[in-house]
């Protein structure tokens, strides 16, 4: 088997049928297995793959596993050279798939490999950037990305002056497309299933990097991103903004320890202040529903992290208790 096809599904009935009918319309020399891993849909989606798509494997888990875990799942049941890691909300573009692994054999030194992504208006949408670092995020919260560039200090958040329309290394590739050497994959154990949601992809690049591989990314191949349309119109955005904040420690942990945590919520703490500030005047300014709605999430994440104990929440998982309604929050890590 030339290529396993890992769609992780939950309640994605409205979506998972235009992505897996791109996939079979428009893959026409590759030899590939699609394995669907569904997190307990009450939806239908399990039928309808069913009914539909006899030839996809179908992983129906119970409950919801979150994104690491769930495709982990997947990816021990998967038999390809290549394993690739496709959101559910997802359009492959003609012949993509078949670009792709054509791209990734004369590639070897690549143990992961990105293409573009655009948006439903066909703009381009970043899929491809540098490592988080407490660095980098203390250049975006003071609003430093010009000046970074100018005077040295590196990349922030983004590669400057680049929009995908070129063949290059990058640190990391997001994992609504992520085409991975199975080999790689399967010897590093998958995602790391402590990043429940958000960080996920950053860290298993960053460990195929470690491994001695390189993450390439190219403009071969295209596909589109409806982002977010999978998870969005289930879960408020505070509760992912939540999941964020947490991951966000976890992998800081990981990678800085105990005083890259201390550091991480000091930038937070700055970074949310001085963006509530921002919108705050521009409400005053120019008063609008979505100014007013970012404003409470920012309100609430920066009540959260002013509460929190980043080294009780990584070792004992205790969060601020906020009078916020999100109780999809509660859903196992």
């Amino acid at each position: 088997m030339k290529l396993s096809i890992v769609v992780l599904c939950w309640n994605d009935r409205t979506v998972i049928a235009d992505c897996l009918q791109s996939i079979y319309e428009n893959t026409h020399a590759t030899d590939f297995e699609v394995i669907v891993s569904d997190n307990g849909s009450t939806d239908e989606s399990v039928d309808f793959v069913r009914q539909n798509y006899p030839q996809v494997q179908v992983i129906e888990n119970g409950r919801n596993l979150r994104f690491a875990k769930g495709n982990n799942v997947a990816i021990s049941a998967s038999n390809g050279e290549y394993v690739l890691i496709l959101n559910p909300d997802t359009i492959i573009h003609d012949g993509a798939l078949d670009k792709m692994v054509r791209f990734a054999d004369k590639h070897p030194e690549a143990g992961a490999v990105g293409c573009r992504v655009l948006n439903s208006d066909g703009s381009y949408q970043t899929s491809a950037r540098p490592f988080a670092s407490l660095r980098s995020e203390w250049i975006v919260a003071l609003h430093l990305r010009s000046l970074g560039r100018i005077c040295g200090l590196g990349q922030a958040d983004g590669y400057q002056g680049w929009n995908g329309d070129t063949e290059r290394r990058v640190d990391w590739i997001t994992g609504c497309f992520m085409l991975v050497r199975g080999n790689v994959l399967r010897h590093l154990g998958g995602f790391d299933e402590q990043f429940f949601y958000y960080y996920e992809d950053m860290d298993l690049c960053r460990r195929i990097w470690a491994a001695g591989y390189s993450v390439i990314f190219t403009p071969e191949a295209s596909i589109t991103h409806l982002k977010g349309q999978s998870t969005n119109q289930r879960l408020p955005p505070i509760a992912f903004a939540l999941d964020s904040q947490t991951t966000r420690y976890l992998y800081y942990y990981k990678y800085y320890g105990k005083r890259g945590l201390l550091h991480a919520r000091r930038v937070a703490l700055v970074a949310l202040f001085l963006r509530r500030l921002g919108y705050g005047l521009a409400q005053l300014v120019k008063p609008t529903e979505p100014r007013k709605r970012r404003l409470e999430q920012f309100r609430v994440l920066l009540q959260w992290n002013y509460q929190v104990d980043p080294v009780r929440l990584i070792h004992y998982n205790e969060e601020p208790k906020l009078r916020i309604d999100v109780p999809s929050r509660v859903l196992e890590r």
